[in-house]
This record gives C-alpha cells, structure tokens and sequence, in this order.
C-alpha cells in the first residue's frame, strides 16, 4: 500500500483522536497491580472521576467497551423478570433494550422515530399508569450516538418525581461524558454509563458506572446472576486504590493525564468548546443544503452531527469517496438509518482548525460524489467559529435544565 502524506482524519463520533498526552501517558512500563505505586493511581483516577460525572457517590471501571457498563447497571440492580422502561431514541437505545432482553428483563418501550430525544411526556404517562409499582428502572440514552439528538435528562427526573414513582433512573452517556454538561447528583440519576473511548479521549478498553445509594441498596436484594460485573469486590478493593481482577493499567495511566487536561481546560470551556462545534456544523450543514436528522434545535447535540442525504444518494458512496480521496472517516448510517445519514464526530481533543479541516473534507467530498449542495458551507462555519454570535437559546437552557 503507498504512503499517505499527513495524517488520518479520523471524525467518527467515536473512537475519538487520542491526544499526545494520553499516548505518552499510556507508553509508560506496566507496574504492579498490587504495590502502592499503583493504590495512588487507582486512588487518584477514582476520585478524579467524580467531579467529571459531577457526582459525590462512588464511580466503579470495568476494563470493557461501554456495553460492559450498560449490563453491569442491569445486573447489579434488577432480577430477571423486573419490567424496565426505555425509549426508542436509536440504535445505541435499541441494542440496549436488547441487552435488557437476554437478561431476562422485561422492556416496556416507547417508540420513537430516531429524530427526537426521549419522550418525558410519555414517560410520566407510563409511570403514572404503573399503579403497582412494577417498573423498576427508566434507562435513557443522554446523547445518541447514532443520531445526533440529546435527551433531556434533568426533564426526564422531574417527570419521574412528579409521579412519585420509585423507579431506578439509569442513563448511558457514553457519547456525552466530558463533552456535554451532564450531572449525575443534581439530576438524580441512579446509574450514570460510561466509555473511555470518546469524551474522555481515551483508546476503547474502560467502561464506568457512577452509583447512587439508592441503586447499592437495590443491588442487596437484586438476584441477576453477576461475577464479573459485581459492584461490590469492586467497591471494596477501590477502597484502597486496587481492583479485585488484573486491571487496565496502562489505560488507567491514560486515564490519569485525560482527567488532568479536562481539569486544565475546565469543564465548563470544554463544554462550550463543544457547543461552538456543533453550532459551526450545523451552520454548514445548512448551507449545503442538506438536512439535520435531529428534528428539534433544542435536541441538537454538541459531540456530533448526523445529516440526512438528498433522495438517491448513499451516504456510505459519500463515505468512502471521501476516505479514499481525502483519508478521512466519517461515522456510518446505523439501523434504521443505514446508508441515509452520515456522521460527523466534534468531540473529544478537538479544536477549530480540525473541525474547520473536517468540514472542508466533506464539502470537497460532496463534490467528488456528485451529491446536490450548494457551496459554502465551510465559509459559514469559518464566519461563526471567527466571530460566534451567541449560544443558540435551547442550547442555554438546556444548560440549566
């Protein structure tokens, strides 16, 4: 294969890049797992994690892909036959639903048609509906990644409270941790899911759960089978710093200096940063023509765009012309929408000038395959990121919901 000039663009919305940081980080020789270099470690990244999910409950690390902690929140809290409530907001919703499934738990689903967040209406409607208490969990995907829509969480808690349901509330932010505001304490989540491999700018290979005390005490009488997955040797060994199983180390070294740039930055710049990313994109994408597959602006999410193509076009033509030509990787249509949107990933360690490299790729790609557009597109973003006007009005309030 010939040698390709500069480097790989890689905007899926995940595998992010990895910052030089937290590759030098993870190159450092492997220690003992059992010494007390590796307790101030394993100290240093548990109790760094907290203020990153905004929460003061205990925050485990499975080494896993985010799937590991979507069945660890499961076992650890419900018995086989428990009913749980999901929405349909996607496909990371709908292959969570079927993990429920084979646990032997019984979903409830609120259909959705992957252009909206979920449904807190529908919810509050359901478990109002719930006289005998028999839904033990509400599961929400916080920002999907398959669709470019965030749900509202902080609304999703209030119309559980205003039912006085005692259902668990767990919500997967695999695609929003560190990325969008998120904040597990003040919105009364239960099990806050997590991966490495996005926000975190991390390499795949770690997956958390944040547990609230309301979740451990639902884990003493829960009856899923669980090993592997069980919070409580976890719990124990974190006490001192270690893990009951050979842990991650190199990626915990990663993890280290990752919450060291989040800390640098602030939370609060790198929330913005990723607010004034979105907004450029989507200024383009409506340049070009093209449409949003998030139907509703105060749903627009901040870590990644999914656009719709024009009738009688293949987004993955659009894709792999565009990685061909310009060695640039955009995130596939998944589902439903296979082969109609494609995704352009603005998370993680990503600053103006790559997006502004991302956009160009994709207007020049638009052209190479033969796509409808109007030109200009990179220009709106580049006006915007040059002199931003301020936060879209739904993205402030969604800021404070």
């Amino acid at each position: 294969m010939a040698y390709r000039a500069g480097r790989h663009f890689l905007q899926i919305p995940g595998p992010t890049n990895v910052p030089d940081r937290v590759l030098r980080a993870i190159d450092r020789p492997t220690i003992d797992h059992r010494g007390p270099d590796f307790a101030a470690l394993g100290k240093s990244v548990l109790a760094g994690l907290k203020p990153i999910f905004k929460t003061a409950a205990d925050v485990v690390i499975f080494p896993a892909s985010g799937t590991g902690a979507w069945e660890a929140a499961l076992v650890n809290t419900l018995s086989p036959g428990d009913r749980v409530l999901m929405c349909e907001t996607g496909h990371f919703a709908a292959l969570w639903r079927e993990l429920a499934q084979r646990l032997g738990l019984v979903v409830d689903l609120i259909p959705g048609d992957w252009r909206r967040g979920a449904d807190t209406g529908a919810i509050e409607a359901k478990l109002a509906e719930d006289r005998g208490r028999e839904i033990k969990a509400v599961c929400v995907v916080h920002n999907e990644t398959s669709t470019g829509v965030t749900s509202q969480v902080g609304a999703v808690r209030q119309a559980i409270d205003r039912t006085g349901h005692p259902a668990l509330f767990m919500v997967d932010t695999i695609s929003s941790l560190a990325s969008i505001d998120y904040r597990h304490d003040e919105w009364g989540v239960d099990v806050t899911v997590a991966g490495s491999q996005k926000g975190l700018m991390l390499p795949p290979g770690l997956c958390f759960n944040a547990i609230s005390a309301k979740a451990l005490a639902a884990g003493k009488s829960a009856k899923s089978p669980r090993s592997y997955w069980d919070w409580q040797p976890m719990l124990t060994a974190n006490k001192n710093g270690f893990f009951p199983y050979t842990p991650a180390t190199n990626l915990l070294y990663g993890l280290s200096e990752a919450i060291a740039m989040l800390m640098e930055e602030g939370l609060d710049n790198v929330f913005a940063r990723h607010i004034r990313h979105g907004e450029a994109t989507r200024r383009a994408v409506r340049t070009w023509g093209l449409d949003l597959l998030c139907a509703n602006p105060a749903e627009y999410s901040h870590s990644l765009t999914a656009v719709l193509m024009p009738a009688g076009h293949s987004a993955d033509a659009l894709r792999q012309a565009i990685l061909e030509r310009y060695d640039m990787s955009l995130g596939q249509g998944l589902g439903k929408v296979a082969g109609k949107v494609f995704r352009i990933g603005h998370l993680g360690d990503f600053n103006d000038l790559a997006l502004a490299g991302t956009l160009s790729g994709v207007e020049m790609g638009l052209a190479l395959a033969g796509v409808p557009y109007r030109k200009g597109g990179v220009a709106a973003a580049l006006d915007f990121l040059i002199d931003p006007k301020p936060a879209e009005p739904q993205a402030k309030a969604r800021a404070t919901a």
